[in-house]
């Protein structure tokens, strides 16, 4: 004999499962990324002022008038990325918490879905616009050979990307796919 109700909380379609794994694994891959620039300060600190001073970049005049040199600017710009991490973080683990309780009740996927979208905006913004955008072409990170996040934050942008692409396909009533579900 079966108990139904150990088993109630598990989708049809699997699709919000998948949904809220996904997002429970980026919530997971953005905070340890923050705690580690917290607990290891110094190693993505000196990344950040190579990638805003343009020290190792091919120094091209016409665009190194976009460096920041001041010290306090690129130590405010990596604060201001941990601070960023952290709460898409937090986020992110809420609309995972907001998953499985709305596949358990199942009616509140569409908060779920809207906690996660943001959460999932929040890292494509500072990845895609942040590291990709501004430091890979405004500050030329591309041209560097020791300081070159390019490769990671693409993994980042296309791991987000997906997750909202599955967050998205979950249907319009929120349950699993269908609207009957």
């Amino acid at each position: 004999m079966s108990d139904k109700s150990s088993i109630r909380w598990i989708p049809r379609t699997g699709l919000s499962l998948a949904a809220a794994t996904l997002t429970g694994i980026v919530a997971l891959y953005i905070a340890l990324v923050a705690f580690g620039n917290i607990t290891d300060f110094g190693t993505n600190q000196q990344f950040v002022r190579h990638v805003l001073a343009m020290d190792t970049t091919f120094k091209d005049p016409d665009l190194m008038g976009r460096a920041i040199t001041s010290r306090r600017w690129q130590d405010a710009a990596y604060m201001g990325i941990i601070a960023w991490e952290t709460l898409t973080a937090l986020v992110l683990a809420g609309g995972t918490a907001l998953w499985f309780l709305g596949m358990r009740r199942r009616r509140g996927i569409a908060r779920a879905r809207l906690v996660s979208t943001v959460g999932l905006l929040m890292l494509l913004l500072l990845f895609g616009a942040g590291f990709l955008a501004i430091g890979g072409e405004w500050f030329a990170m591309w041209q560097s050979k020791s300081w070159n996040g390019l490769e990671a934050a693409t993994r980042n942008v296309t791991l987000a990307g997906i997750a909202l692409l599955v967050v998205h396909t979950t249907g319009a009533s929120g349950a699993g796919g269908t609207a009957k579900e």
